[in-house]
């Protein structure tokens, strides 16, 4: 069965779904965009459940293209799946290293049974990836990925990108 894609603007701390991507950076300790709003909503228990992780199995951090859970904590959402995605401007501009934060995202979702997931535009604000090879990329993932999760929402923080996800899911069922 396939899933159900939805694409709203709205803010990802807010959604009642089982998961939340977070665009995480690989030291896990919060940032900016979406990862510092995710951290400021989830409370500190979340930056103590990262700090967990860099002790324990990821000391070097999480690898690009990557993804692992935590709990939700504050969020409505019961858990969190970090993503640490391309940076441009670092370098990093194949598209297989962003179509792997979108499939293992789904992957790590399927593993913890969530059957609904939000996610953002990965790599699309300051790691300077263009929107619409983000929307390409995202709905080409989306459309292979045959797993457990049965709604796939895009939480989009503005009308802009909004419109380009649209017009890129519009496409990729054409």
């Amino acid at each position: 069965m396939a899933s159900e894609v939805q694409i709203v603007q709205g803010d990802i701390t807010t959604q009642q779904v089982d998961a939340v991507v977070n665009a995480a950076n690989s030291s896990l300790l919060g940032g900016g965009g979406v990862d510092g709003a995710i951290h400021a909503a989830a409370g500190p228990e979340l930056l103590e459940a990262c700090r967990a992780l860099r002790a324990g199995s990821l000391p070097d951090g999480l690898p690009v293209g990557q993804a692992v859970a935590t709990p939700g904590f504050g969020l409505p959402a019961r858990w969190i799946i970090h993503t640490v995605g391309p940076n441009r401007h670092a370098g990093q501009s194949d598209p297989a290293l962003l179509e792997s934060c979108f499939r293992r995202s789904l992957e790590v979702a399927d593993e913890l049974n969530a059957r609904s997931v939000a996610l953002p535009a990965i790599s699309a604000g300051i790691f300077g990836w263009d929107p619409e090879a983000v929307a390409r990329i995202a709905f080409a993932t989306v459309a292979d990925y045959d797993g457990g999760v049965r709604q796939i929402r895009f939480v989009l923080f503005s009308a802009l990108l909004v419109e380009v996800f649209r017009h890129a899911h519009r496409d990729s069922r054409d």
